[in-house]
This record gives C-alpha cells, sequence and structure tokens, in this order.
C-alpha cells in the first residue's frame, strides 16, 4: 500500500506542470484586446509602469459578472495610485456581448474580447483542458507576471481579500523610489 501511494505521488507531481499553472513569476508576453464597436485595440504593453489585473471572463457567466462588479470598485479604489484592471472576454459571441456586459454591471475599465486560443496561448494553458473562469493574471509594474489563477477550480484567486492583498503588495514594490543621487563638486 505504501508503495501504491508513493508511485501515485510521485506521478501526480511528475505531471503538475502539465496540468497546473505557468510558472510565475514570467514576462508578461504582448497581448492585444480588441475593443467593441470597432474602437482602436489596446496592447498590454501600453500599461507597463501600472500593476494590472488581467481578467479574462466569459460575459455570461455570473461569476465573472461578480468579479467584475468587484474589480471595478478595486479599480476606482487603486487606480490613481497606479493600478490598472482590464477584462478580456473570450466566450462564444463575445464581439458582440461586451458592450451589454460593460453597461449592465457597470464596468469603469477596459474590456475588449479575443479568441480562445489567444487567450490560452497567454496563459500558457493547454487548450484541450477546460480552463476555469473568471481566470485573472496580476502583471507587476515591470510587466512581470507574478499571480496567474490555477485553470481548474481556483476558488481564491478572485476573492476581495486575495485581489486587494495583491493589489496593494505589488503597488508598494513599484512605489519605492531609489534617493536622487547627489552632485560630486569638484575640487578646483
Amino acid at each position: 500500500m505504501k508503495r501504491f501511494l508513493h508511485a501515485a505521488v510521485m506521478c501526480t507531481l511528475a505531471l503538475w506542470p502539465a496540468i497546473g499553472a505557468a510558472p510565475v513569476p514570467r514576462k508578461a508576453p504582448e497581448f492585444t484586446i480588441k475593443m467593441p464597436n470597432n474602437a482602436a485595440p489596446i496592447l498590454l504593453s501600453q500599461y507597463r509602469g501600472k500593476v494590472v489585473a488581467l481578467e479574462f471572463l466569459f460575459t455570461t457567466c455570473p461569476h465573472c459578472q461578480h468579479a467584475a462588479q468587484l474589480t471595478s470598485r478595486l479599480q476606482t479604489e487603486y487606480g490613481p495610485k497606479g493600478f490598472q484592471a482590464l477584462g478580456v472576454a473570450f466566450n462564444d459571441m463575445s464581439h458582440m456581448l461586451v458592450s451589454d456586459f460593460v453597461r449592465d454591471y457597470k464596468v469603469n475599465y477596459p474590456v475588449g474580447y479575443n479568441t480562445r486560443e489567444a487567450v490560452h496561448a497567454f496563459l500558457q494553458h493547454d487548450p484541450t483542458i477546460a480552463l476555469h473562469v473568471p481566470s485573472l493574471v496580476f502583471i507587476d509594474r515591470k510587466g512581470m507576471i507574478r499571480h496567474q489563477s490555477l485553470p481548474q477550480n481556483d476558488t481564491t484567486t478572485s476573492t476581495e481579500p486575495f485581489m486587494r492583498e495583491t493589489i496593494e503588495k505589488l503597488l508598494k514594490e513599484g512605489s519605492a523610489v531609489a534617493p536622487a543621487k547627489k552632485a560630486v563638486k569638484k575640487a578646483s
């Protein structure tokens, strides 16, 4: 029995990278958020220097709708301090549903759409395995992904305490300003 359990644990650990989240920290690749109504697309790199919460969602998902309302409150509170939330819908027909989603749930940050393939590629997630939504990615001011939702059954990342703690931690990291160098006078 002990050998069986040991073998099961070892197999699970060996497979974890394949079924678990992508490694963090890692550099956030460029990502395009297509905007509704033929508006200009948004590039993730436009927000370098800010702490970014990138929310991948389905417009029809009640959990995503709730998360968008929470994220809107956090955007209002932390936006002036250097935080930027962004939403990316990737469900079927999302290009037609995003505008109503933003209006109905009073979302106060940019929400656009992209394909499932683009989302899975950004998340480094196997597209043959179901992905839990909302899926959140937190990116620091330097463009590094510092936290990413687990692909399945992640009940922590989209909670208010976790989001607040993560945003505050990343904002503090970037707010430390190096002391100014003093000019050195040359002896004449």
